[in-house]
């Protein structure tokens, strides 16, 4: 039976109050400044809204995923790189299959003042998947 390992938890938890949350709640704003929410759901703005939060924004935020947690683990720039180089894509497309219907469903139905708090419970689900695929290396030399 494996512990816990509160150091990843902590750097989680770090990474999610200085650069999850207030991402997300400033690329929410931009976004509903630049493009207003619609009454209806199935505009073109939501699909629009999508095509930018997914194919723009989290290949970005993606990178400084990478980044931010490979710094707080002590990692140098090569090894980031590396790590980037390994899971960068396949990251992506697990994110596509994820986060392309909870977008459409958070732009298309929550009140924008929900929208972060949808997002950051699908979230929770995604880091998961997120340490364990950054962290892989690490549980394969574990006995």
């Amino acid at each position: 039976e494996k512990e816990v390992d509160l150091a990843r938890a902590a750097r989680f938890a770090f990474f999610g109050l200085v650069l999850q949350a207030p991402w997300n709640h400033f690329y929410y704003l931009q976004l509903d400044g630049a493009l207003p929410p619609t009454e209806d759901p199935f505009t073109t703005t939501t699909g629009i809204k999508v095509v930018i939060d997914q194919f723009i924004q989290a290949p970005i935020f993606t990178v400084l995923i990478f980044a931010f947690l490979g710094v707080l683990e002590g990692k140098s720039f090569d090894a980031i790189k590396k790590q980037l180089d390994d899971d960068y894509t396949d990251t992506m497309l697990a994110n596509w299959k994820l986060w392309v219907p909870a977008t459409a469903v958070n732009i298309a139905f929550c009140p924008p003042v929900l929208r972060v708090l949808f997002l950051n419970c699908v979230f929770f689900f995604w880091s998961i998947f997120l340490s364990l695929k950054l962290n892989k290396d690490e549980e394969m030399i574990e006995p």
